[in-house]
């Protein structure tokens, strides 16, 4: 089966911003991993690990978490765990958090990805999601039903702690009837038809034709029978926007 690495920067990451995908890709027959690239602060991390291993199995996903996830987030140990998750799977597509997406923990995942890819002669299709921010353009369409978001949020409400402070199911079922309303327009153009899915994700997608540049894929809709098939590239480089700093940084914004 072909893989697919997820990146998550926190648990509950692996399926509030991309986990109907996740799931379609699943469904499509690709072997899916969460690498979580961190537990949470020290007093909570027994807990989070426990509620994510039920999440991730409830999901049907493997569950692999990165040596340095009971520790800070330090851009480093980071690139080093998420080198070795590739080297181990060797997935053909790697799914994560942009760069630019507002939350620190999030922006740091972006960023390692990033560097640990550049140091590649070899690079699996990127695909970069938001959810704090909205920062990133969108290339890549997915549709959903209202079947793959309920398993989704079964598999969200595993993380009763965190639910329990704020309960992200609300923002599961919020977010991918937005985008299945504004998703059409912002990737295939202001004034396109509604496709009609009830659900819909967005990501920004980066090809790997180059060791050295940073292709962003022309706009399309995902079919997740061929999900690498059918990706052209749009003429435009991503590289200045990846390395620029994220609004955060330029603010002074606490980490």
């Amino acid at each position: 089966m072909p893989t697919v690495l997820h990146l998550a920067p926190h648990p509950d990451d692996e399926l509030l911003p991309a986990g109907g995908t996740l799931l379609r890709l699943r469904d499509a027959g690709w072997d899916v991993v969460n690498l979580a690239c961190s537990l949470g602060r020290p007093a909570q991390r027994a807990r989070r690990q426990e509620e994510l291993e039920e999440a991730c199995a409830r999901a049907g996903f493997g569950l692999r978490i990165a040596p340095s996830a009971r520790a800070p987030m330090e851009a480093a140990a980071l690139a080093g765990d998420i080198a070795d998750a590739m080297d181990d799977l060797a997935p053909e597509l790697l799914v994560g958090p942009s760069p630019h997406d507002e939350h620190p923990g999030h922006e740091a995942v972006g960023r390692a990805t990033a560097a640990t890819l550049a140091e590649r002669p070899v690079r699996p299709r990127w695909w970069l999601w938001n959810l704090w921010g909205d920062a990133t353009p969108p290339t890549l369409l997915v549709e959903l039903d209202e079947d793959v978001v309920g398993r989704a949020a079964h598999a969200l409400a595993a993380h009763e702690g965190e639910l329990a402070r704020n309960d992200y199911r609300a923002l599961l079922e919020l977010r991918t009837a937005m985008h299945a309303i504004t998703g059409p327009e912002r990737v295939l153009g202001f004034g396109s038809p509604s496709l009609h899915a009830a659900r819909s994700e967005v990501f920004c997608e980066l090809l790997t034709d180059t060791a050295t540049d940073w292709p962003l894929a022309a706009a399309r809709c995902l079919d997740p029978a061929a999900a690498l098939d059918g990706a052209a590239a749009s003429g435009l480089d991503a590289g200045v926007w990846l390395a620029a700093p994220s609004a955060r940084t330029l603010l002074g914004a606490p980490a």
